[in-house]
């Protein structure tokens, strides 16, 4: 359903988030290991999240990835997706035609705008917080 960029950014920030929590910074090294993404692939994500003031990003050796509680509380996913891989997910056709519309609708258009309208509710209504309680409890994980 995502991009892999989009996957390991929304892994990262799960971790990140967790961390942040307990007032903790973290190193790109700390965000692969726990994540299982690409140190390159990360760190290239990170660097687009901290741009779009997702995640605060700290140099030296007191350095690393934070997101305040406060605004994890009120990030929601779809914000990490669109800064990630644009508003597609939202507004594309569910067969990557360049064009669909109720006028010219695609094979799938009717029951993809259900699923689309649908998945949106559930970027737009969850938040990096929920995501990081959860993984905190162990109700859920990051590695398989």
């Amino acid at each position: 359903m995502f991009s892999k960029a989009c996957e390991h950014g929304l892994k990262a920030i799960i971790y990140i988030a967790t961390q942040s929590m307990e007032g903790k910074r973290v190193k790109i090294g700390e965000i692969v290991e726990h994540s299982g993404s690409p140190e390159a692939f990360t760190a290239k994500v990170l660097g687009a999240l901290t741009k779009h003031n997702i995640v605060d990003s700290h140099t030296g050796p007191a350095g690393g990835f934070h997101i305040d509680v406060r605004r994890m509380k009120e990030i929601k996913v779809s914000e990490i997706v669109n800064a990630i891989d644009g508003d597609s997910i939202f507004n594309g056709c569910g067969m990557g035609f360049s064009e669909c519309s109720n006028v010219q609708p695609c094979p799938m258009h009717d029951k993809f705008v259900k699923v689309r309208s649908e998945i949106k509710k559930m970027l737009t209504s969850t938040t990096i917080h929920d995501l990081a309680l959860g993984l905190k409890s162990g109700k859920t994980v990051l590695l398989r």
